[in-house]
């Protein structure tokens, strides 16, 4: 399967890579929709994390939200992993021509990515409510700078708010655009480290109407009977390998 992925590669002109919390675990970032992951946060603290990542549960329990946010998915440490550096090599040779990612932790672009679609946003970026003031991530981790957990603008006093879309909350419309836009344009699929199941993210894969659909999952998704190459196996593995036997 190696050798196929290989030569879909050589042969594309047009790749584009749609990844989910797979391609990070690598990373060392946990999924927190793994079921540790959830049993860790009903343990600690009542809630699914669905439920503590919503608007309503941010507006309602700031302090609780961000006392959550910032210990279970922030992880300043990691570091871009294999398949981060892949594809960004991929993208220097000209033949891929974006990711497109369900990742909030910015490690592609830490890779070397250029056009990346953050569909669900980035705990790099932070913005006052009030006022609109951007903030730094090292700013709303700084104790110095929140009022208990939850930080607050220097410039007005307002709560910063992550830019990374919750549960309730819309994707942004230009990401949208520029991911279908890229998409519907590829000669070539590559979806890795995700199970498809989180709408409207996953949605997007049917805006693909090129030659070859490919799924690199550790397990089965809904859509393996779609894909012209199924491999299941540790993304960062099956992408360094193949993008380092490149021509």
């Amino acid at each position: 399967m190696y050798k196929e992925l290989k030569k879909v590669l050589e042969n594309s002109k047009n790749i584009v890579f749609f990844g989910g919390a797979g391609v990070s675990t690598e990373s060392g970032v946990p999924d927190f929709r793994s079921e540790n992951g959830l049993y860790h946060t009903k343990q600690k603290y009542g809630y699914a994390p669905e439920e503590m990542l919503s608007y309503t549960f941010y507006s309602t329990h700031t302090d609780t939200f961000y006392d959550y946010y910032k210990n279970n998915l922030i992880y300043t440490e990691a570091k871009p992993n294999k398949a981060h550096n892949s594809l960004a090599k991929l993208e220097e040779q000209g033949r891929l021509k974006a990711v497109v990612t369900q990742n909030i932790d910015g490690l592609h672009q830490l890779a070397g990515s250029k056009t990346v679609y953050e569909l669900h946003g980035s705990v790099l970026r932070n913005h006052c409510t009030k006022c609109k003031a951007s903030y730094s991530l090292s700013y709303i981790m700084d104790e110095a700078h929140c009022k208990k957990m939850v930080p607050i603008c220097e410039k007005c006093g307002g709560v910063v708010k992550p830019d990374v879309v919750l549960y309730e909350e819309p994707l942004d419309e230009t990401c949208i655009y520029g991911a279908v836009d890229a998409i519907s344009k590829a000669d070539t699929l590559i979806i890795g480290g995700t199970s498809l199941v989180v709408y409207p993210a996953a949605g997007l894969i049917r805006y693909f109407n090129g030659e070859n659909l490919v799924l690199i999952n550790k397990s089965m998704t809904e859509q393996d009977h779609r894909a012209t190459l199924v491999i299941h196996e540790a993304i960062g593995e099956v992408l360094g390998t193949c993008v380092e036997a490149l021509k």
